[in-house]
């Protein structure tokens, strides 16, 4: 099993004395426990990759969504699956498509941490920036590493990279 947490927007005001934290939800997936709604905690998106397939379980405060994952290449971020009205999704994952599916490239990881690393051409403050600053647009947020996985029937290989400088690509 692999989980992927994201921060998502609620779309009603949870009081500050009320919200338990989102900390513990994907190690609760990868030891089969799914959240089950109602939750007292801020929004998310939860990436569910398991044995029986891939899902995303989206909390926006008041209702908890099931989007099943087809196989392919896909993008989320702080909204829905795939959505182009992220600009970040909207600018890159036609490109993440372009590379083809990951079992026809002998050297798949090295060819999207490239495309990772082009992106990084704009600036970490942009809209379309995938390694970001969410400073200048009022979160206090900013990329601090990214990961490649493999999820196979036997196992599950992450390999994470830690940026040397928050927001800031470095080779």
């Amino acid at each position: 099993r692999l989980a992927v947490l994201l921060n998502r927007a609620d779309v009603e005001g949870l009081p500050e004395t009320h919200v338990v934290s989102r900390g513990a939800l994907a190690l609760e997936s990868v030891s089969g426990r799914s959240p089950v709604a109602p939750l007292s905690m801020h929004g998310f998106n939860l990436l569910e990759v398991r044995p029986e397939g891939a899902r995303v379980l989206s909390w926006d405060g008041v209702d908890l969504r099931e989007t099943p994952i087809d196989p392919g290449t896909h993008m989320i971020a702080h909204d829905d699956l795939d959505d182009v009205t992220t600009p970040r999704i909207e600018a890159w994952l036609p490109e993440f498509r372009a590379l083809g599916p990951t079992a026809d490239s002998a050297d798949w990881t090295a060819e999207w941490t490239a495309l990772l690393a082009s992106s990084t051409a704009l600036a970490p403050e942009d809209d379309r920036a995938i390694i970001r600053d969410n400073r200048p647009h009022g979160y206090p947020t900013q990329s601090l590493l990214y990961c490649v996985a493999t999820v196979t029937d036997d196992a599950v290989e992450v390999r994470d990279v830690t940026l040397p400088t928050p927001a800031h690509w470095t080779e």
